[in-house]
Protein backbone atom coordinates (compact mmCIF):
# COMPACT_ATOMS: atom_id res chain seq x y z
CA UNK A 1 0.00 0.00 0.00
CA UNK A 2 1.39 3.43 -1.12
CA UNK A 3 1.51 6.39 1.36
CA UNK A 4 0.11 9.53 0.56
CA UNK A 5 2.54 12.60 1.39
CA UNK A 6 1.10 14.72 4.70
CA UNK A 7 -0.25 18.01 3.51
CA UNK A 8 0.26 21.08 5.56
CA UNK A 9 -2.01 23.86 5.36
CA UNK A 10 -1.22 26.93 3.46
CA UNK A 11 1.80 28.64 4.94
CA UNK A 12 0.10 32.05 4.86
CA UNK A 13 -2.72 30.46 7.11
CA UNK A 14 0.27 29.48 9.74
CA UNK A 15 1.43 33.08 9.53
CA UNK A 16 -2.19 34.54 10.52
CA UNK A 17 -2.01 34.12 13.99
CA UNK A 18 1.84 35.40 14.31
CA UNK A 19 1.08 38.61 12.33
CA UNK A 20 -1.73 39.58 14.02
CA UNK A 21 0.15 41.00 17.34
CA UNK A 22 2.08 43.18 14.84
CA UNK A 23 -0.82 45.84 14.57
CA UNK A 24 -0.60 46.55 17.84
CA UNK A 25 3.25 47.92 17.94
CA UNK A 26 2.22 50.13 14.57
CA UNK A 27 -0.60 51.78 15.72
CA UNK A 28 -0.42 55.42 15.30
CA UNK A 29 -2.98 58.03 16.86
CA UNK A 30 -5.01 60.08 14.53
CA UNK A 31 -3.93 63.03 15.35
CA UNK A 32 -1.69 64.80 18.01
CA UNK A 33 -2.19 67.20 20.73
CA UNK A 34 -0.30 69.72 18.26
CA UNK A 35 -2.47 69.01 15.37
CA UNK A 36 -5.88 69.26 16.92
CA UNK A 37 -4.71 72.77 18.55
CA UNK A 38 -3.60 73.93 14.81
CA UNK A 39 -5.72 72.34 12.77
CA UNK A 40 -9.30 73.83 11.35
CA UNK A 41 -9.79 77.11 9.77
CA UNK A 42 -9.25 80.69 10.71
CA UNK A 43 -10.75 84.41 9.50
CA UNK A 44 -9.62 87.77 9.67
CA UNK A 45 -8.15 90.29 7.69
CA UNK A 46 -4.76 91.28 5.51
CA UNK A 47 -3.81 94.95 5.29
CA UNK A 48 -1.84 95.85 2.72
CA UNK A 49 -1.16 97.99 -0.14
CA UNK A 50 -4.82 97.43 -1.78
CA UNK A 51 -6.55 97.89 1.65
CA UNK A 52 -8.12 95.61 3.94
CA UNK A 53 -8.97 92.11 2.50
CA UNK A 54 -10.65 89.36 4.37
CA UNK A 55 -9.03 86.22 4.22
CA UNK A 56 -9.91 82.24 5.17
CA UNK A 57 -7.71 79.75 5.74
CA UNK A 58 -7.91 76.04 6.66
CA UNK A 59 -4.76 74.76 7.56
CA UNK A 60 -3.68 70.96 8.17
CA UNK A 61 -0.75 69.71 9.93
CA UNK A 62 1.24 66.52 9.77
CA UNK A 63 3.06 66.30 13.12
CA UNK A 64 5.20 63.42 12.19
CA UNK A 65 6.51 64.29 8.77
CA UNK A 66 6.51 68.62 10.13
CA UNK A 67 4.56 69.52 7.20
CA UNK A 68 1.88 71.91 7.03
CA UNK A 69 -0.96 72.36 4.59
CA UNK A 70 -3.85 74.29 3.96
CA UNK A 71 -5.96 76.80 1.36
CA UNK A 72 -6.37 80.36 1.52
CA UNK A 73 -9.34 81.82 0.40
CA UNK A 74 -9.43 85.93 -0.59
CA UNK A 75 -13.00 86.25 0.25
CA UNK A 76 -13.65 89.59 -1.49
CA UNK A 77 -12.13 88.58 -4.89
CA UNK A 78 -13.02 84.75 -4.00
CA UNK A 79 -9.76 83.86 -5.53
CA UNK A 80 -8.75 80.14 -3.81
CA UNK A 81 -4.83 79.06 -3.22
CA UNK A 82 -3.47 75.86 -2.09
CA UNK A 83 -0.28 75.65 -0.29
CA UNK A 84 2.19 72.97 1.53
CA UNK A 85 5.04 74.06 3.55
CA UNK A 86 6.65 73.28 7.19
CA UNK A 87 5.58 74.51 10.31
CA UNK A 88 8.01 74.27 13.57
CA UNK A 89 7.31 74.74 17.64
CA UNK A 90 8.31 77.63 19.41
CA UNK A 91 8.21 78.32 22.92
CA UNK A 92 5.16 80.37 22.73
CA UNK A 93 3.56 78.64 19.67
CA UNK A 94 3.72 77.46 16.63
CA UNK A 95 5.10 79.19 13.23
CA UNK A 96 3.69 78.35 10.26
CA UNK A 97 5.33 78.68 6.15
CA UNK A 98 3.69 78.01 3.38
CA UNK A 99 4.13 78.58 -0.75
CA UNK A 100 0.80 79.22 -2.14
CA UNK A 101 -0.20 78.07 -5.66
CA UNK A 102 -3.13 79.39 -8.32
CA UNK A 103 -3.48 76.70 -11.05
CA UNK A 104 -0.05 75.35 -10.55
CA UNK A 105 1.86 78.71 -10.53
CA UNK A 106 3.12 80.27 -7.41
CA UNK A 107 1.66 82.82 -6.34
CA UNK A 108 2.61 83.65 -2.79
CA UNK A 109 4.33 82.81 0.47
CA UNK A 110 2.72 83.28 4.27
CA UNK A 111 4.73 83.27 7.30
CA UNK A 112 2.16 82.70 10.49
CA UNK A 113 2.81 82.17 14.13
CA UNK A 114 -0.05 80.99 16.12
CA UNK A 115 -0.23 81.86 19.61
CA UNK A 116 -2.53 81.69 22.64
CA UNK A 117 -2.99 84.71 24.79
CA UNK A 118 -5.49 85.12 27.21
CA UNK A 119 -7.70 82.70 26.39
CA UNK A 120 -7.51 83.79 22.75
CA UNK A 121 -5.73 82.40 19.50
CA UNK A 122 -4.73 84.08 16.74
CA UNK A 123 -2.60 83.86 13.93
CA UNK A 124 -0.40 86.58 13.12
CA UNK A 125 1.95 87.09 10.37
CA UNK A 126 2.47 88.41 6.47
CA UNK A 127 1.67 87.60 3.08
CA UNK A 128 3.94 88.06 0.21
CA UNK A 129 2.88 88.01 -3.52
CA UNK A 130 4.80 86.35 -5.94
CA UNK A 131 5.24 87.50 -9.33
CA UNK A 132 8.04 86.22 -11.85
CA UNK A 133 9.59 84.56 -8.78
CA UNK A 134 9.95 87.55 -6.74
CA UNK A 135 7.96 88.68 -3.82
CA UNK A 136 6.02 91.64 -4.54
CA UNK A 137 3.21 92.91 -2.30
CA UNK A 138 2.93 92.39 1.40
CA UNK A 139 0.11 92.18 3.76
CA UNK A 140 -0.31 92.23 7.27
CA UNK A 141 -2.87 89.22 8.33
CA UNK A 142 -4.32 88.58 11.31
CA UNK A 143 -7.12 85.79 11.72
CA UNK A 144 -9.11 84.17 14.19
CA UNK A 145 -10.20 80.68 14.83
CA UNK A 146 -13.82 80.29 13.12
CA UNK A 147 -16.36 78.95 15.91
CA UNK A 148 -17.64 75.58 14.78
CA UNK A 149 -21.53 75.10 14.25
CA UNK A 150 -21.48 71.97 16.31
CA UNK A 151 -19.56 70.52 19.16
CA UNK A 152 -18.94 66.57 18.75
Amino acid sequence: MRRLPLRLPHPALLLAPLLGGCAWGAYLPPSTALERQVNGMYEGVGVGPTGRVPYRLTVSLVERDGRASGTLVNLESRKTYAGSGSFKRLQDGTELTLNLYENGSHRANVYLVRREQNGQVSLDGYLRTVLLGRELLGYTLNLHPMQAATQP
